[in-house]
């Protein structure tokens, strides 16, 4: 499967990954929510530990397991993007914010 980016670069969403974590995302009623969070995230940032992942956060109000935000983790690879992982949390992870909303 094939997502997109808020800069409209293809990002690929393998089926082990989106096998790995979507029990995470269904327990959260959050499934539907992957590509409005990584296309329209609230904000996107830089991770600490490795400069070739991004966590893309969207938050939710009202889902099943209450108020939380969708952090998408993408790894880039040159020009290739993929998926690592998808969580729902209550907090944003430390790093460098590359990109926010207005």
């Amino acid at each position: 499967m094939i997502l997109y980016d808020h800069t409209g670069k293809a990002v690929r969403l393998p089926d082990e990954r989106l096998n790995h974590f979507l029990y995470r995302v269904v327990y959260a009623g959050l499934q539907d929510r992957l590509q409005e969070t990584l296309r329209e995230p609230d904000l996107v940032i830089q991770s600490n530990w490795d400069e070739q992942v991004t966590l893309s956060y969207r938050h939710y109000s009202g889902t099943r397991i209450g108020d939380k935000w969708l952090c998408i983790v993408v790894k880039h690879e040159g020009e290739d993007a993929f998926v690592l992982t998808a969580y729902p949390t209550d907090r944003i992870k430390e790093g460098t914010l590359i990109w926010k909303k207005m």
